[in-house]
């Protein structure tokens, strides 16, 4: 089995420095990885005009979506790791990189809720959590084919916010992925349970960390508009006080759609 590469890929697109939090993450990345390259992709040499997807993401400032098909690219032309920039190391993984391709679950089998659910999804792999790959791998290859057969833009002028995780997570359930739960191995690639990648809770905040545990993915929500980041801090600050899941869902939507609407009336004022 031929070693996965000595180098860390990430992507920030769009031109604005990194951020502290951001800095603190790779510096994380140094501190446990100690030795491997780290290599930013931006604009300025990933091919942006490589397929429509991109392209059209990139003319609508959606770079969370530019990256989410630019981390597929290079990691089957150059493979390595990949660690979305809100991701913190805080553990060694010179042991599951001995064992080749990895990923994984951001959410484990048996474990969505309404909160989390997308299009009937009954499990998760996020790429964001940590990729690591030699060149060429087949799987990856698909995902690339998914995003090349679509357009961002959509026929209504809206924009196609499939998120990577749907993407990812059914072309690997046409590899294999099943409905159990623990770590699995699918085309190559070894799926590791959320609790080695993923311990944080997304709506409430609270880490469980565990011994397997080796990384925090911080989500820090750079694909969300305002009005989705609204709605996610305000049924995430229900459910912390005690709302039931459903009635907290209920709750944020309304409340941020009575925001659009206020906005609209400020904006048809001026």
């Amino acid at each position: 089995m031929a070693d996965i590469p000595r180098i860390i890929h990430y992507c920030w697109f769009g031109g604005s420095p990194l951020g502290p939090n951001e800095l603190s993450c790779i510096e994380s990345w140094k501190k446990y990885l100690p030795g491997y390259e780290i290599k930013c992709w931006n604009e300025s040499n990933f091919d942006i005009d490589c397929c429509a997807y991109v392209r059209e993401a990139f003319s609508a400032q959606k770079w969370a979506f530019v990256s989410d098909y630019a981390r597929f690219k290079i990691l089957y032309e150059y493979g390595g790791l990949y660690f979305d920039t809100d991701v913190e190391l805080v553990k060694p993984i010179d042991d599951l990189l001995s064992k080749g391709p990895f990923l994984g679950f951001e959410t484990d089998y048996g474990n969505m809720t309404s909160s989390n659910m997308e299009d009937g999804l009954v499990m998760a792999v996020n790429p964001g959590l940590g990729m690591g790959s030699t060149p060429g791998l087949p799987v990856y290859r698909q995902v690339l084919d998914s995003y090349e057969s679509s357009s961002f833009l959509l026929a209504d002028g809206d924009f196609d916010r499939t998120t990577v995780v749907y993407r990812t997570t059914k072309i690997l359930e046409s590899f294999g992925l099943n409905k159990t739960k623990g770590m699995q191995e699918v085309a190559g690639i070894s799926i590791y349970p959320s609790e080695y990648f993923n311990p944080k809770n997304h709506l409430t905040g609270e880490v469980k960390f565990t011994e397997n545990t080796r990384s925090i993915h911080h989500f820090k929500m750079s694909w969300f508009t305002p009005q989705e980041k609204f709605q996610h801090s305000v049924n995430r600050w229900l459910l912390m006080h005690g709302v039931g899941e459903a009635s907290a869902k209920i709750i944020s939507v309304a409340l941020s759609l009575d925001i659009k609407r206020v906005i609209r009336r400020l904006k048809k004022k001026k």
